[in-house]
């Protein structure tokens, strides 16, 4: 009996001394962390990319409200006990945001489209702008590409 109990020890000892050394698995958690910093740098690149055209898009925007909350004729101040103020109206609001875009035109925007560019109350104007946003490097965590649309409002003030 005593030589069947040393034979089974004899028999699993070898195997399990080699799961006691610790040679090789260092390379395995090294590629495991070199594959997930490389994730995370991926991740931390395209949302980075993704804040700055939102912001660049947002200064394109509210420049072009700017434009159109201007866009009135001296003719259209009227004199309000507050002061003088003058009326915007959607059609000029819209023909200045159309033509501020073609005088400055934002480079390095996908599919730069205006999809709203009115007044609502007369005296702001406000612009909705949308452009197409790609990330630098397409990897698995990130998608393609999306729509990102911005809206921005300028009010007139004449003095």
């Amino acid at each position: 009996m005593r030589l069947a109990a040393q034979d089974r020890t004899t028999k699993w000892s070898a195997p399990l001394a080699r799961l006691r050394h610790d040679d090789g698995s260092a390379l395995l958690l090294t590629i495991f962390y070199a594959a997930l910093s490389l994730a995370v740098i991926l991740l931390v690149v395209a949302s980075t990319s993704l804040y700055l055209e939102r912001k660049r898009l947002f200064t394109v925007a509210d420049g072009a409200a700017l434009a159109g909350a201007e866009a009135f004729a001296l003719d259209d101040v009227h004199q309000t006990p507050a002061g003088f103020r003058p009326l915007l109206r959607s059609q000029d609001v819209s023909t200045s945001v159309e033509q501020y875009l073609r005088d400055n035109p934002a480079d390095g925007f996908s599919a730069l489209h205006v999809d709203r560019a009115v007044t609502v109350d007369g005296r702001s104007a406000t612009v909705e702008l949308s452009a197409y946003w790609s990330p630098p490097v397409v990897s698995l965590f990130v998608p393609n590409g999306f729509r990102i649309t911005v809206t921005a409002v300028a009010r007139s003030v004449f003095s």
